[in-house]
């Protein structure tokens, strides 16, 4: 694609950011920018969470990992829709009766300041890793599609990428962000559809002839219900479940979208027909995952090595100028809505849980948020270049899969919180926390060997999580105060 057209591209699209981010911020206070002032229309924030939760990793690696598990995804994906149920009737209900603005504030009230910094801490070393390793990715894919044209080094690139996530979200905060991860979704979507309206057209199919050839292809194999295998249907769907409660019920990122809404009848309503549409919209991803395979091998064209540089290649190179410029929208789309979101995020999840935000005076919070966005604006341009010194994607993505583990403690303390009534010594806390995904890590290792062959996938969550409960609930206390520890307790769950 000529460079000139990835930059007319590129300007056009943040224009519509820019202009939309105008539109929302006039008039914004602090409270705009954490809350929304708690009036976002409920079907907006579902629309936008879609493009929220499909990042700029999934916009290229469900499609190219088709060749690698078929649509054993989808597996996953039916686990997630439960989840968010889950999250619909017994997280935001909570969040809603306490009137939080930051998610952790319910850590502080049920246990104590260390477990609230320590669930926050978690939360911010997570996000910042996960959105900037996303973002990383579309600062890459700009740098190849038009910076490098230009002899311009990656370090500007990720400035300036960073730089319009910062224009359009440090005055509107949320409230912005509600609807331009709007628009974002509907370019993302759109590119996967012309996507699989250029490929259609050009094998000459008609819309039931794609269905069939899809459905009747090799790489159409749903279910897998060997016990040992990362992709068994019961580990990955139940891992789905406690991903999605994790990752969107205890992630502030995903849940600042939904307290911006103006009740809990409105936020229900967003999540329940989110779950629904975002199901929808990873079948059509797998689909034309399928898609390009078939068409790859009718073309003669050679799959590559690494299964994520398929989409990029064939729609870059092999489908037209429209898919194209389609696809560099939608993985920019995919990236930023996901990145502008977590910016924001951190910066509310810092001002509330480390510098008593909400008992200073207008004045301070305004000038305290401005430099605390700024802040973290920075921190993501130093991990994204930490990330390109590297140069070795095996270990970026382990590094992004250490991130990972992060959730681990935060399903436990969460799950102690709710279906226990002990209390935990809240100064022991970081301690387990810290420890629970080192134990993880350890025998995940070991599995194979320690577990006749058994391996672990995404269900090392549940693991994680599992070892920070029973890490807090021996070091607690009954209401009574004695230490389950004690030969007095008679019954250790009371």
């Amino acid at each position: 694609m000529p460079p000139f057209v990835v930059a007319l591209v590129i300007c056009i699209y943040f224009a519509f950011l820019v202009a939309i981010s105008y539109l929302t911020s006039r008039k914004a206070d602090s409270d705009s920018f954490f809350t929304g002032n708690h009036q976002s229309p409920w079907y907006l924030v579902a629309f936008g969470m879609i493009g929220a939760s499909l990042s700029g990793v999934t916009f290229i690696s469900v499609p190219g990992e088709v060749g690698n598990s078929s649509l054993t995804y989808l597996q996953f994906v039916l686990g997630n829709f439960v989840g968010y149920w889950f999250v619909a009737f017994g997280l935001l209900p909570l969040y809603y009766k306490l009137k939080l603005v930051s998610i952790y504030g319910y850590l502080n009230t049920r246990f104590g300041k260390y477990s609230f910094k320590t669930g926050s801490s978690f939360f911010i070393l997570s996000k910042l890793i996960g959105a900037a390793f996303r973002l990383y990715l579309v600062a890459r894919v700009l740098q190849i599609a038009f910076f490098n044209a230009y002899g311009i080094p990656f370090w500007v690139t990720v400035f300036l990428c960073i730089g319009f996530i910062w224009l359009y979200t440090f005055k509107g905060g949320i409230r912005t962000i509600v609807w331009t991860d709007s628009l974002q979704t509907l370019f993302l979507l759109l590119a996967v559809g012309l996507t699989i309206v250029a490929v259609k057209n050009d094998l000459n199919w008609s819309i039931q002839e794609v269905s069939a050839q899809v459905f009747k292809h090799p790489y159409s194999k749903i279910f897998n219900w060997q016990w040992q295998s990362g992709r068994y249907f019961w580990k990955q769907f139940i891992a789905g479940i406690f991903i999605t409660i994790v990752m969107t019920g205890l992630d502030q990122d995903m849940m600042q979208k939904n307290l911006t809404c103006k009740n809990i009848h409105d936020s229900r309503k967003n999540m329940l027909w989110f779950s629904l549409a975002f199901v929808v919209s990873v079948c059509f991803f797998l689909c034309l995952g399928v898609l390009l395979y078939i068409y790859a091998e009718k073309n003669g064209v050679s799959v590559p090595f690494g299964r994520d540089e398929l989409y990029p290649k064939l729609a870059l190179n092999h489908l037209g100028l429209g898919v194209g410029i389609a696809f560099l929208i939608g993985i920019t789309a995919a990236a930023y809505s996901s990145a502008d979101s977590a910016l924001t995020a951190l910066t509310t999840a810092f001002c509330f849980d480390f510098l008593d935000f909400a008992n200073k005076s207008p004045a301070d919070q305004n000038r305290v948020r401005k430099w605390i966005h700024v802040l973290f604006s920075l921190l993501f341009f130093i991990v994204i270049i930490l990330f390109s010194r590297i140069n070795d994607e095996s270990v970026v993505v382990a590094i992004f899969r250490i991130a990972g583990y992060t959730y681990g403690p935060l399903l436990g303390l969460f799950a102690f919180g709710l279906f226990s009534k002990r209390q935990v010594i809240d100064k022991k806390v970081p301690w387990i926390a810290l420890l629970s995904p080192c134990l993880s890590y350890v025998i995940a290792q070991n599995s194979e060997t320690w577990m006749n062959g058994y391996k672990f996938g995404f269900e090392l969550l549940l693991l994680n999580g599992f070892l920070t409960f029973l890490g807090l609930l021996l070091f607690s206390k009954s209401k009574s105060g004695e230490s389950v520890n004690r030969k007095k307790s008679k019954n250790p769950m009371q």
